[in-house]
């Protein structure tokens, strides 16, 4: 694995905090109906995907994950602009302002999505890591789902692919403990998910997802595997997502003591608390990371404000269309 030395410890305090607080502003303009429709907020998990991105080789590696997917593309490189734009539905945004907030996408940044249908993103990196080993691209995917998601038959059938043409694939079970508003315990017998990679005789295990430095070490080891050729791993990720399954859930189904004392063990936290027993930053550059963090986000909401909506013409650039369609009986005027 990579060294995580000082640098390491200050990248992930600043992409951490700068995430949260992405989130965070969000949160904000969504209750000013600037951002419409579903919002789900990353709050609690950054461990997960600050330790991924450490483990990953950028310059090829692929991510897809569900619709918790603002952040994750702004860690694999796009410009969190781009990303506060296409949330306010702007034509600056990364997919002209028509996917929106579960729909975030990059091609060139090998971000691919963002996905609205529970558990229908698993076989889509499957298939990304079928292509490259096919091609023989010596790239890995990592796959990411929520814990809500291994009731779905299509995590099933992949998991019995993948491991039958030892696909270059990591599935990531983010668990934060609900689906939506539904417990583990209540829709399991088993509620250690990672050893359902056991009946696919696949590599698994969990994972403290709220220490970014044990998601390295963990990614790190499935990825080597699958770039070896040697198949993929099922990882369950345990961590916790502070605010609610998104912007409309009331959070009855748990209590305000259980967060904080999920709060205890805040990734950010932890980080920085590290930071300051090596003395790898003084109280004056913390509070100037900060301040970096604070005015990326202020601009990010700048740009997406004094963007443009699109020309709904858009609409119809992006429709496939095949004029002599075979199955239509007569031509519509």
């Amino acid at each position: 694995m990579k060294k995580i030395t000082k640098a390491t410890y200050l990248k992930w305090y600043e992409d951490m905090l700068f995430w949260r607080k992405f989130e965070d502003k969000l949160a904000q303009v969504y209750i000013q109906q600037k951002v419409r429709g579903f919002l789900h907020l990353y709050n609690g998990q950054e461990a997960i995907l600050a330790g991924s991105l450490h483990a990953m080789d950028l310059t090829k590696d692929k991510m897809i994950t569900a619709y918790r997917n603002h952040v994750q593309p702004i860690g694999m490189g796009v410009d969190p602009k781009r990303v506060m734009a296409e949330l306010f539905g702007k034509k600056t945004g990364t997919s002209q302002g028509l996917g929106g907030s579960m729909h975030i996408f990059s091609k060139e940044h090998r971000f691919y999505g963002g996905h609205g249908i529970v558990g229908g993103q698993i076989p889509l990196g499957a298939g990304l890591a079928f292509a490259d080993k096919y091609f023989k691209r010596d790239a890995v995917t990592l796959t990411f789902m929520g814990d809500g998601a291994m009731r779905q038959g299509s995590l099933h059938e992949t998991l019995t692919m993948a491991v039958n043409w030892n696909l270059p694939v990591v599935f990531c079970v983010e668990n934060n403990g609900y689906a939506m508003g539904t417990s583990v315990a209540r829709t399991s017998k088993n509620t250690e998910i990672w050893k359902m990679g056991l009946a696919y005789d696949m590599p698994c295990g969990p994972v403290d997802a709220m220490n970014p430095i044990k998601v390295a070490e963990a990614m790190d080891e499935a990825i080597k595997r699958a770039r070896d050729g040697k198949g993929p791993t099922f990882l369950e990720l345990k961590t916790y997502r502070y605010r609610g399954h998104s912007m409309s859930d009331a959070q009855k189904y748990r209590t305000k003591d259980e967060v904080a004392e999920y709060q205890k063990i805040d990734p950010i936290t932890q980080i920085l608390e590290v930071i300051k027993d090596k003395k790898y930053a003084t109280e004056k550059e913390i509070k100037e990371i900060d301040k970096r963090v604070k005015d990326l986000v202020l601009e990010c909401e700048k740009f997406a404000e004094e963007s443009d909506y699109p020309d709904a013409s858009l609409m119809y650039d992006v429709v496939y269309e095949q004029e002599d369609y075979p199955f239509l009986s007569h031509k519509v005027e």
